[in-house]
């Protein structure tokens, strides 16, 4: 970024961050960023290993050391701690990202309930539920909530059924929040990535062979002919929860690299 004061992203500095999914991917990435800006972190996370590697990269950015709370999000009582420790450790909220999230293939034939059922609770009902318990500390900082969803939220593919439903379903819970808490001065937006180069797609079972296959085909599938990286999808984040975009609620930012636009010919 060339000027993080004159897009008033520099507005971040000291602003409380909570942000799930912080030890891989996105997450990680993001709250890098944020450390970068100055905003001062509670991060959540499942593999508690990588989460510290992310804080002390963060510490070295010379933000103050984040506040980890790790966990799994799909935990009703680990929802509960996460806010309650971060209100006890800062005081205050100001900005909360949902990150995390997983990536399941399969189709209608082949998707039984045990996973339909995963793929929402991690994907959304965790989503919902951290973001209702944050909500009152948010109104009160006029705060900004960003979700991250996916091109799939907006657009329809064969093969990750239960994924697609469920950034679907993210996209709406955004906009639908973000009109409900406009007149408190709290704004919700979303962005939906493209293919991103993170460890996601071989969790999901795509192996070395077939995931390289895969990005090679983002040469076709995406306008600018190729995948996105983690930090283009951690700017648009920053700039959404920044003073950079007071006058934008209720926005799904596609951060695809025109894939969103794109169809067959």
């Amino acid at each position: 970024m060339a000027s993080a004061d004159a897009f008033k992203v520099s507005s971040l500095k000291d602003k409380v961050t909570l942000i799930t999914g912080a030890s891989s991917g996105i997450g990680a990435g993001t709250a890098v960023l944020f450390a970068k800006l100055g905003a001062k972190l509670a991060l959540n996370g499942r593999n508690v290993e990588n989460l510290a590697k992310i804080a002390k990269e963060c510490e070295d950015c010379g933000t103050s050391k984040p506040l980890l709370v790790p966990g799994d999000m799909t935990d009703e009582k680990t929802v509960k701690k996460t806010v309650e420790l971060t209100i006890a450790h800062f005081g205050r909220l100001d900005v909360l990202i949902n990150s995390a999230g997983i990536l399941a293939l399969g189709t209608i034939e082949t998707t039984d309930m045990a996973q339909y059922d995963h793929v929402m609770n991690v994907n959304v009902r965790s989503v919902y539920h951290l973001t209702h318990l944050c909500v009152p500390y948010l109104i009160k900082t006029k705060g900004s909530i960003v979700n991250v969803s996916s091109v799939n939220g907006q657009r329809s593919f064969p093969g990750v059924l239960a994924y697609c439903m469920s950034k679907s379903a993210i996209d709406q819970f955004t906009r639908c929040i973000a009109l409900e808490l406009a007149p408190k001065q709290v704004r919700a937006n979303s962005v939906c990535p493209g293919v991103i180069v993170t460890e996601v797609h071989k969790r999901a079972g795509l192996d070395e062979e077939q995931y390289k296959q895969f990005l090679e085909k983002c040469s076709v599938t995406h306008a600018l002919g190729r995948p996105g990286d983690v930090e283009e999808v951690a700017h648009a984040i920053a700039f959404l929860a920044s003073d950079a975009a007071t006058f934008i609620t209720g926005v799904n930012l596609p951060v695809d690299g025109g894939r969103h636009a794109m169809c067959p010919r």
